[in-house]
């Protein structure tokens, strides 16, 4: 799990901290499973393990390190993993912070398997906002969304923006790669770009949810959104020696200057 100052992480009451529940909060890889799409843990095994550090990672560009600090992880599967899922992987990731605050990852899952194999991808977000029912969600209008309250049935938006008044569980398909969280009482805004992310995953479990929720406090919904860069709908496919690549930025930047961003590709 990826955590920052701008993330949301449970209070330490309601956290729980031991394997093998995943920590709510920050930023947690989900893979090779996302949801309960398929027979493993929710979310998949990744989240829930202890990476090491990378010495064989990818070069690191000039600019970016005078820029940027970084650490670089990597995941293998492991003989328990094996068992449950019975393919091999190296999972490499960059964690990057900017001198200006902007919190990048980049995703590399290589298939060092035999044969081909399939996955989905979250980067499972946790935002921290000032009053849930002060926050709207900027880039996903007009875009099919799959609600899984509604046993993931097809649907439309038709606002012009994302407001929240009740549960959402939602995955917006084939969604542009930069979306903007607003947050009006905060007067500030979270820019979130991806690539290779096709998918977008909104979630608040608000009220009644909540309290059925043992790592997360009653009140807890009303100051956190997660909003996730992700390939649910669609699972990724790599043959073997195929490597597959999924980048996240996300920047905290004032509102008024927020549709400026909207319109900068991912820079990382």
């Amino acid at each position: 799990m990826v955590s920052s100052t701008f993330m949301s992480v449970v209070s330490d009451v309601q956290a729980i901290f031991k394997p093998p529940n995943a920590m709510r909060g920050g930023i947690q890889m989900c893979f090779p499973q996302f949801g309960y799409s398929g027979t493993l843990e929710r979310h998949g095994f990744a989240r829930n393990r202890i990476w090491a550090l990378d010495d064989e990672h990818p070069p690191i560009n000039h600019n970016d390190n005078i820029n940027k600090v970084s650490v670089d992880l990597i995941l293998k599967a492991s003989e328990d993993d094996l068992k449950c899922w019975s393919h091999c992987f190296e999972f490499r990731l960059r964690v990057s912070l900017s001198k200006d605050g902007d919190l990048s990852l980049v995703s590399r899952i290589r298939n060092v398997n035999g044969k081909p194999f399939s996955f989905s991808f979250a980067y499972h977000t946790y935002l921290s906002v000032s009053d849930i029912s002060e926050v709207r969600i900027e880039g996903l209008e007009t875009l099919d969304y799959l609600d899984n309250l509604s046993h993931k049935e097809r649907f439309t938006e038709q606002g012009d923006a994302i407001t929240f008044e009740s549960e959402v569980d939602r995955v917006y398909v084939s969604s542009p790669n930069v979306v903007a969280v607003l947050d009006h009482e905060k007067k500030h805004s979270f820019v979130i770009r991806k690539e290779g992310l096709p998918d977008v995953v909104v979630w608040n479990p608000w009220e009644k949810k909540s309290k059925t929720m043992v790592d997360f406090g009653d009140e807890e919904y009303k100051q956190m959104l997660c909003v996730d860069a992700a390939a649910v709908e669609r699972a990724i496919t790599l043959k073997p020696g195929e490597e597959w690549t999924g980048k996240l930025e996300l920047s905290a930047v004032s509102s008024t200057n927020c549709s400026d961003h909207l319109d900068h590709p991912v820079s990382i």
